[in-house]
Formats: C-alpha cells, structure tokens, sequence
C-alpha cells in the first residue's frame, strides 16, 4: 500500500476533519482515508444510472398527469416581476 503526505494543511481543517472522525468513531487517518476512497470511487456512470432511475420512477408516478410546460412557468414567473438577471 502507498503513503501519502499531506503539508500545509490548515488547522481549521485539520480540526474538521477531526470533529469529523470522531462523529464517525474512526481516527483522523481513518476519517481522511474514508473520504478519499468515497472520492475516488466517485464515478459518474454510477451517478448517471441513479439519475436515470429515479427520472423513470418519477416518469411513472407522473404517467397521464397533465404537465405544465417549462416554458410557461417561466413566463408566468417572470410576468409576476421575477427574473433570473436581478
């Protein structure tokens, strides 16, 4: 296995990140070493299946209902005063 250094940290994150451990029951390595196996594992083809099944999910929930379209609530939206530039 590799070892990684990590300088010049600061301490407020150091203490975070050991605020962190302890709410998890883990040392401060083992809190770092879990965040960075999350990261890494952090693939967006899993993301991207998540996504695409709970769009179908809602997809069927919303089957027959009568759907406003986006474009129309927008204009309502911004009729009402409301604008994305403000």
């Amino acid at each position: 296995m590799a070892t990684i250094n990590v300088r010049q940290l600061d301490d407020d994150v150091v203490n975070r990140l050991k605020w962190r451990a302890s709410l998890n029951n883990r040392s401060l390595e083992g809190e770092v070493r879990n965040i960075l196996e999350r990261f890494a594992d952090d693939d967006m083809t899993t993301k991207r299946t998540a996504f695409l099944a709970a769009s179908d999910l809602l997809r069927q929930k919303t089957k027959g209902r009568k759907q406003t379209p986006a474009e129309v609530l927008i204009r309502e939206d911004r009729n009402r005063g409301h604008r994305e530039d403000r």
